[in-house]
Order: structure tokens, then sequence, then C-alpha cells
């Protein structure tokens, strides 16, 4: 009897454990369903968070935020590939602090785990990094990692960069489930980031056409031209995150450049220099009439380092103002700091783009400016005509009027009177013929070799003698304010003081700076070598400075610290 009793308590028992156990995965089973529709409700809401942004640098950031979250992992990060497709161009993290990034040092560029997803791009999950071949080690300081998962994110078939977490929390792998999440999250990465570059473009074109309105309105208002110049290198320094901006134009009858323009980081070191066309990125932008780029200005071969102006400087592209065919009226260069993005082939057909437009502006700008020159000769010319037919004409028929009614008056003191009359008409009509001769001799006025491009020809003929070629830099109206009787002074000391240094000073470098302020001219030749010995010879040296004392000036020689000679020369200039 009892043993019939175990046997039926046995049979009630074993129902009731496999009922727990069903119970038990019908529960793990409602679990798992609980946290994947938790799950899919974060991938939506990650998905939908990623698309809300406009801002390409912020949509990059919440990517790597919606992707930590949603595999759980300590760090993340998103590289995007630079345009070469082989390194990464830059670095969004997650979960690393800016102490510790110090701490590291650069961002990684593509080396080990991540060139080999670069390289391959598809999903990569590993229970242990150091154990991959393609592993390359962390630098020092670097938080130590182990899991891995990373995958690929592509914007309109193309790799845009990467996804990549490491350390998944609480000492799991990631698994197959987190890799189909990320790889979601990829998806949709890609169309967020599609977006807001569409969106980042249209803001920009937006703002070129406004910056090309702001310039053809203050052309047509009659701003000068260097002030539009200015507003070119500011505007284009400003949308293109430049840290310099330059614009030269050409010196007539010379073959070189001359720099109108500076603006940002070390804009002193390159306003007024002359540039030779075959020794600068401007230059060779202006005789191709297309945009030359380089990917480090302070190294480029192709570019004078002579003075010294690009330190710290690194990614650049000199644009021509205008078109092809003989219209191209200038060069603007920008140059990016060391290190930042070079400027690619969108950027810089956009900013070719900008410089026509302003070469339209200005044309037009002169074109109206032409046009009220021309007014203002018409009406010279009608002064000039009227006055020769109908002033001078009047005169000269009352002048001998008087002469032949004096011989008509007895009294002596009348007459000589009449005759001082006579003479005074004269001498009024040789007044009005001169000013006629002046009013149409201005039409042809200020045509012939100016002060900048004397200059330029002179340093240029020396450069043979000397064995290099001078650098040369102006400021400053020298066409217009300097007198040509003092033009000619500054050019014979030039050409005296480079010959000086050909014979004498046994130098490789020299340096002309020539400079008028609207008060004096300065010229100074300065170069490295051995100086002037002393009781050597200095009859040239008396005549260019005889030639500042006659013109109320003087000259003085120096020697910096560094060796070589400095000889300043300068010259009052007439008051206006």
């Amino acid at each position: 009897m009892g043993s019939s009793d175990e046997f039926q308590d046995a049979r009630v028992r074993l129902p009731q454990l496999k009922l727990d156990e069903l119970l038990e995965e019908l529960q793990a089973r409602i679990d798992a369903a609980r946290g994947t529709r938790d799950r899919v409700h974060s991938l939506l809401e990650a998905v939908l968070s990623v698309g809300r942004e406009l801002d390409l640098e912020q949509a990059l950031h919440s990517i790597v935020e919606a992707a930590v979250v949603l595999v759980d992992a300590e760090y993340g990060a998103l590289g995007v590939i630079g345009p070469d497709g082989t390194r990464l161009s830059a670095f969004h993290t997650v979960g690393v602090t800016e102490e510790q990034i110090a701490g590291i040092g650069s961002f990684p560029e593509g080396h080990g785990i991540l060139g080999e997803l670069i390289r391959l791009p598809e999903p990569l999950r590993l229970a242990k990094i150091s154990q991959h071949p393609a592993s390359y080690g962390f630098p020092s300081n670097h938080p130590p990692m182990n899991t891995f998962l990373g995958v690929p994110i592509r914007v309109r078939n193309q790799v845009f960069g990467n996804l990549y977490l490491t350390e998944k929390r609480g000492g799991a792998e990631f698994d197959e489930e987190d890799e189909s999440v990320l790889s979601t999250l990829a998806v949709a990465a890609g169309v967020a980031i599609d977006n807001a570059r569409l969106y980042e473009e249209s803001r920009l074109r937006e703002r070129w056409l406004e910056a090309n309105a702001e310039i053809t309105h203050s052309l047509m208002a009659g701003s000068e031209r260097a002030q539009a110049l200015g507003l070119i290198a500011d505007l284009a320094r400003e949308i293109t995150g430049s840290a310099l901006a330059v614009v030269a134009m050409p010196m007539e009858d010379t073959g070189s450049l001359a720099v109108e323009i500076a603006v940002g980081t070390d804009a002193d070191a390159h306003r007024g220099l002359v540039l030779p066309m075959a020794e600068s990125l401007m230059g060779l932008a202006f005789a191709a009439a297309a945009p030359v780029t380089s990917a480090d200005v302070a190294h480029d071969d192709r570019v004078s380092q002579e003075p010294p102006r690009f330190d710290g400087l690194g990614p650049a592209v000199a644009v021509p103002i205008g078109t092809g065919g003989g219209g191209v009226r200038g060069v603007v260069l920008l140059v990016r700091e060391s290190g930042q993005a070079l400027f690619s082939a969108q950027e810089t057909g956009t900013l070719q783009g900008f410089a026509a437009q302003a070469a339209i502006a200005m044309e037009l700008a002169e074109r109206r400016q032409d046009a009220q020159e021309i007014a203002v000769l018409k009406d010279r010319d009608r002064i000039a005509r009227d006055l020769h037919d109908l002033a001078i004409q009047r005169l000269f028929a009352t002048g001998m009027t008087l002469q032949s009614a004096g011989r008509f008056i007895e009294h002596a003191e009348a007459s000589a009177r009449v005759l001082r009359a006579v003479d005074d008409l004269d001498e009024t009509i040789k007044i009005i013929r001169s000013t006629i001769f002046g009013l149409r001799a201005r039409e042809g006025a200020g045509h012939g070799g100016g002060l900048r491009a004397r200059v330029v020809r002179v340093a240029g003929e020396a450069a043979p003698v000397l064995g290099f070629a001078p650098s040369v830099r102006m400021e400053g109206l020298l066409d217009t304010d300097v007198p040509r009787d003092i033009a000619d002074h500054v050019v014979a000391v030039l050409s005296e003081a480079l010959t000086n240094v050909a014979r004498h000073a046994h130098a490789d470098r020299a340096e002309v700076v020539l400079t008028a302020d609207g008060r004096g001219v300065r010229l100074t030749v300065a170069d490295n070598g051995v100086g002037i010995p002393p009781g050597g010879r200095r009859s040239g040296l008396n005549n260019l400075a005889e030639r500042a004392e006659q013109l109320g000036g003087h000259l003085t020689l120096t020697t910096p610290p560094t060796g070589g000679t400095t000889l300043t020369w300068q010259s009052p200039l007439p008051p206006t």
C-alpha cells in the first residue's frame, strides 16, 4: 500500500515539474520578446533622433551616442574616411574624456583594425582585439579595450566612414543581434549624413550667392578697387574657414603679381610682395587661368619660401579671378592651418565660380567708371571748345577794339591805361589757352611706366648680376603719390644699391621694400652679406645721400644683429 502511494505521488510531481519548466521557458521568451521590443523601440528612437540633425558635425556625434546606447558599449567612435580613401580625416568619440584624449595624442589615421575596416568595408566582430592579425596596438595612456564591433557607413553607395564600438558592458561579447542593430543604425546614419551634407551644401551655396551680391553692390556703389578686393578676401576666407586670404593683381609689363590685399595669419608678411609667375601658386594659377592646389604650401617646391610667410599653414588653393582667354584679372589664395582638410574639388569649383562672378562685377564697375570718365572728358572738351571759340575770340576782339581806340585818345595817362588793359587781355588769353591745353592733355595722363613697374624691372635686371632674384615688397599709392622726379631718384638709388650688393656684399639673399604713405617715400634694401668694411669706398653711398638731401630726405646704413647691411633711403613728398 505504501509503495502504491509513493508511485502516485511521483506521477503527480512529474507533470508539475514539466509545467514549471514550461512556465520558466515561457517567461524567458516573454522577457526576450520584451527585450527585443524595447531594443527595436530604442533603435527607432535612435533613427529618428539621428535623422533630425541637419548640422553634419552634430549628426555624426549623435550617431556615435546612439550606437553606444544601442549595443551597450563603453566606448564608441566614428571615423570619417578622407578623400584619398586610405586614411581617416576626422574622428568623433564617445566615452573618452578630453583629458584622456589629450594624454593619448593625435587621433588615429587608420592603421591596424581601423585600417582593416577601411580596406574591407564589412561588419567586423572580435572577442579580443589584440588577437586579430591586423592589430596595431594602442598608444600609451589609451584605455584598455578588448571586445570590438565595427560596421561601415555608406552614403549613396560610397563608404563615408566606419562605426567602432568597444568594451561591451558587463564583460560580455558583442553578438549577432548587436551587429544587426548596429548595421541598421549605420543605414539610417548614411541617410542622415547625406541629408546633413545636402543641407550644408545648400547653405554654403546661399552664402556664396550672398557674398557675390555683397561684392557687386559694393562695386556698383562706387567703392574703390582696394575695398572691393578686401571684401573678396574677407568673404572667401570666412566661408572656406581659411586662416589666410591673399589677393594679387598683375603688374603691367613686368610678368609679376603684386599682393594688394592680405588678411588673416601673418598677413603683414604677404602684403606688398611682388611674386614671380613661376615661383608661386598664385603665379601658376594666373598663368594657367585655372585653380592650383597644394597639400602643404609651407613645404611646396613650386613656391618660393623667401621671405618666410607660411609658418603653421598647410592646405592651400589659388584661384584666378576671371576666366581664360585673357580675362584673368587677378588671383585669390586661400590657406588653411596645418593639419586641416585639403580643399576638395567641390570647394575649388565653387570658389572658382565665386571668383568669376567677382571678376564680372569688377568689369561692370570699371565699365561704369569708364563711362563716367568719358562723360567728364567730353565735358572738358566742350568747355575747352567753348573757351576757345567764344571766350578767347571775344576777348581778342575786345583787345583789338581797345587797341584801335587807343589811337584816338589824346590824354597820355588814359592812353597808357588802355594799353595796359590790352596787355592784361593778352595775358588772360594766354592763361585760358594754357587751361585749354591742360583740359585736353589730362586724357593722356598716367600712361607710361609707373614707379611700381620700374622697380620690378630694376630688381629683375639685377638678378643675373646678383646670382639670385631679390624679393620685392611695395606698399602705398606709389604710382599716384610719388612725382616723376622723385620716382627717378628712387629708381637710381635702387639700381646703385643692388649693384653695391652684387659687387661687395657676397650675399645670397636681398630684400627690397618700397613704401609711400602720402607724406614721404621710403626705400629699404637689406642683404645678408659681409657688411661694409671700415675704410671702404663710399663714393657711391655719398651719391645716394646727396640725392636724398637734395629732396630734403636722408640716407641711413645699419648692420642688423644677424649680419648684412640695411640701406634706408627716405624723401618727403610734396603736399597734394
